[in-house]
This record gives C-alpha cells, sequence and structure tokens, in this order.
C-alpha cells in the first residue's frame, strides 16, 4: 500500500491525515495518524482581507509539529491543500512559501468547488450505500460552506462565504447577543436563498454534515463523554436532536460549551454561528421536502471529509 500525507488548511484548524491507500479494500483509507490543531489562520481575514503576523506563526507552529509525524510514520506522497481564508487573503503567498520550504511541496489554494468535490468524494466513499440519493453533502468550514448533490457523481456544487468564524465575527453571535444572533439568521437564509437557485433542494433525498461544526453537534445530541468519531461516524439522526443540539450551543455561555469533553479547545467561540447555519440548512431541506411529501427524518454526520477526500486524491 501507498502511505500519503494529507493536509486540509482551513479557516479555524489545519489538520493532516496519514494514511495508506487500499483501492478496491472495504475502506479504502487505512489511517495511520490524524490530527488536528486550531489555529484560526482566518482570523479577521473578513475584515481585513489579509493573514495576521500571529495567524500565520500559530499555523505553521502545527506544520512543524506535522513535518515530525510525518518523518516518524513516512510518506510517500504530500499534498497541502488551502482554502477559504488563503482564498480571500491578499497575503497568502507568505505562508506558501514558508510551508513550501518546511515541507518541500507547495500549497494548493483551491477554488470553491474543488473544495466542495473534495469533500464530496471524502464523505461519500466511507459512507457505503446506506443513504438514499441524491445526497446533500454540507461542509461547514470556517471562512466557507460547501454544497454538493450528487450520488455517484456531482450534479450540482456551491461554494459560499458563510462559516463559523466569518459568521461570528461579522455578526458577533454570542449568545448575550440576541441581535446579533438575528441579523446573522436573516442573512445566513439570504445565503440559502441564492443556494437554491442553484440547487434545487426538492431533489434531495439524504442530507450528510462533515466538518467540525456537524460532528460536535453530533457529540452533543449522542452524550459523548469524549471526542468519539466510531460513534458520531454514520449516525443518522433526527431533526428535533439536531435542533436541540443546535439551540444548545447556540444559546449556552462559552464557558458551559468549553468545558464540554468533545468539545476542542478553540471552538467553543465559533460553535454557536456554526450551529445557527446548520440548523438554518437543515429548517430550509426539511420545509422543501415536506412541501412535496416527503419525510428525510433527519440527517447524517460523517467524520470523513475533505481531508479524505484530498488522501484519496493522492491515489491517482
Amino acid at each position: 500500500m501507498t502511505r500519503v500525507a494529507a493536509f486540509d488548511c482551513g479557516t479555524n484548524s489545519l489538520r493532516l491525515l496519514i494514511a495508506d491507500l487500499n483501492p478496491g479494500g472495504p475502506d479504502p483509507l487505512v489511517d495511520v495518524s490524524r490530527e488536528m490543531r486550531i489555529v484560526r489562520l482566518g482570523e479577521h481575514v473578513d475584515e481585513t482581507g489579509r493573514l495576521s503576523s500571529a495567524a500565520i506563526e500559530r499555523t505553521l507552529a502545527a506544520v512543524d509539529e506535522y513535518r515530525e509525524l510525518i518523518d516518524r510514520f513516512g510518506a510517500e506522497r504530500l499534498r497541502f491543500v488551502a482554502t477559504s481564508a488563503m482564498r480571500d487573503a491578499a497575503n497568502g503567498n507568505e505562508l506558501v512559501e514558508a510551508v513550501r520550504a518546511r515541507l518541500g511541496v507547495t500549497p494548493e489554494v483551491i477554488p470553491g468547488n474543488e473544495e466542495a468535490a473534495l469533500s464530496f468524494a471524502g464523505a461519500t466513499a466511507t459512507l457505503g450505500g446506506y443513504p438514499n440519493t441524491p445526497i446533500l453533502l454540507v461542509d461547514i468550514g470556517g471562512g466557507s460552506t460547501e454544497f454538493v448533490l450528487g450520488d455517484d457523481w456531482v450534479q450540482a456544487s456551491l461554494s459560499v462565504n458563510m462559516g463559523s468564524v466569518r459568521v461570528t465575527e461579522r455578526f458577533d453571535t454570542q449568545p448575550e447577543n440576541l441581535a446579533g444572533i438575528a441579523a446573522a439568521t436573516q442573512w445566513v437564509d439570504q445565503q440559502l436563498d441564492l443556494v437554491e437557485e442553484e440547487i434545487d433542494f426538492g431533489l434531495i433525498r439524504s442530507v450528510v454534515g462533515v466538518a467540525g461544526t456537524v460532528t460536535t453537534l453530533a457529540g452533543q445530541a449522542l452524550d459523548v463523554p469524549e471526542y468519539s468519531p466510531n460513534v458520531t461516524h454514520g449516525a443518522f439522526l433526527s431533526w428535533e436532536q439536531w435542533g436541540a443540539a443546535a439551540r444548545f450551543m447556540i444559546e449556552e455561555p462559552v464557558e458551559t460549551k468549553a468545558a464540554l469533553p468533545f468539545m476542542p479547545t478553540g471552538r467553543e467561540d465559533v460553535i454557536g454561528a456554526g450551529a445557527l447555519i446548520w440548523q438554518q440548512i437543515l429548517r430550509r431541506v426539511r420545509r422543501r421536502t415536506e412541501d412535496l411529501g416527503l419525510d428525510l427524518g433527519g440527517a447524517y454526520c460523517s467524520e470523513h471529509d475533505i481531508l479524505d477526500g484530498i488522501a484519496l486524491s493522492l491515489a491517482d
């Protein structure tokens, strides 16, 4: 088997997957190491259009940690993918050059449609055949949210500059700011109006959510004692379960959320905005499908996402 290393450099986190490619096997990827560091690369990028020096330093510190892991476990192929924050930052080349010097590979700042396709490939490769199709794959990141409709192939996709960090900074969605939450809700709904111009929600037969916001909400809904991907991956939760978990994250103080055993340090202050985005997406899907006499019942959680898609792309 070929050992690969995949980097997902997002607005809020930098993640690494070292895995063995297993084409034709029951699991196309065999994990060796899966890591995440909250680096908040996109801090204030929505406002300034630039990466801050502090954010670059935090990200490079994580890259240095990951370099040690790659040396320990070995990898024949590497791919470093950067998304929303780097797309928006005028000085992104500073980070590109620094990462290239450390890893010997050039970071790729990919467009939103490629991000969406990689997320879909990574999530669906391990879900098996149980979700009804077409699937709406939703990847809520720190700076953007990717929407992909498809089954064995991508039928439609869209990337929207609507993520947990961006919405938190733009609207101050902390629990005590009811006006900010109301304004954010209205804005998210306006973005979903635009999404529906590109993707027909009436075609959806399953919803699969990926990435940190959704997996954290699943942990809340399932009351896990710690981060438990073996429990949350593939879990199907009802509309009501998702709604209760989202309300908790929107309404509870940051200190309460930080104390949750499955909450990654650095996500507690932006999870409310991410939960609001997921809540409004599910409400929209439920309304559209029930208008057609369909009862999807809820949505799936997948622990596999763009990071897995990046790793799988190294098989080509």
